[in-house]
């Protein structure tokens, strides 16, 4: 029998509202387990609750009741430091519009992540070389993000997202600004995260972005549904 993988995040009864006469209630009692090493896609349309899920998962968020515990710890109830260090350490982040500093060369984008870590710079400039090797944009590094494609910004977004090894990557669309061709590039390269051991949740619109992943959850007017 093949072992059980721990969770890393767990949502129990979830729930998210904002203020209005009536109030928007943008999660609805939202229960999801995703295990280490996962690959899990979130599909749904504008509008379904998908940025919500993903501001609570990444600890930008609290929800307004119910738990989500990550790597078993209670984040309702951890103070804002607490979740900020959470946030810095264990998750990584690539968004749809890339976030690179347009003036600042492609190492040091990446560098700029390890900023705070207080690991002495070469060791930090080390381990953003062999991020960027990662993604195959190790013969990039003084090109600056105005030269590069859109295929070429996000590998360089991805590094930087998991050079201080992440226990999760939160992934926003991240291939919204992307070619086709460009985009199975992006995907190629989750499926080799994936293969090396990172958790992968990644939200999307797409169906052909969300038939990658090993697992599928829908979300529609902010309950989730699992569909395979």
């Amino acid at each position: 029998m093949a072992a059980v993988e721990p969770a890393v995040i767990e949502l129990r009864g979830l729930t998210r509202s904002f203020p209005g006469t009536p109030p928007v209630e943008a999660l609805r009692s939202v229960d999801l387990t995703i295990s280490s090493g996962e690959y899990l896609s979130v599909i749904g349309p504008s509008g379904s609750g998908k940025s919500t899920l993903l501001h609570i998962l990444g600890l930008l968020d609290r929800p307004t009741s119910g738990d989500y515990l990550f790597d078993g710890i209670a984040t309702g109830t951890a103070s804002d430091s607490a979740r900020a260090a959470l946030r810095g350490g264990r998750i990584g982040f690539v968004f749809q519009s890339f976030h690179l500093l347009p003036h600042r060369t492609v190492l040091d984008n990446v560098l700029l992540a390890t900023l705070y870590s207080g690991v002495p710079r070469a060791e930090r400039r080390a381990r953003a070389l062999a991020s960027l090797e990662r993604v195959g944009m190790g013969h990039r590094l003084d090109f600056l993000p105005t030269v590069l494609s859109g295929g070429e910004r996000q590998r360089v977004a991805i590094a930087r997202a998991v050079i201080a090894s992440p226990h999760v990557l939160l992934a926003d669309e991240p291939t919204g600004n992307l070619d086709s061709a460009t985009s199975g590039g992006v995907l190629d390269l989750f499926d080799e995260l994936h293969r090396d051991g990172l958790t992968l949740v990644v939200i999307t619109h797409d169906a052909a972005v969300s038939s990658r992943a090993q697992r599928r959850v829908r979300i529609v007017d902010g309950t989730l549904v699992e569909v395979g």
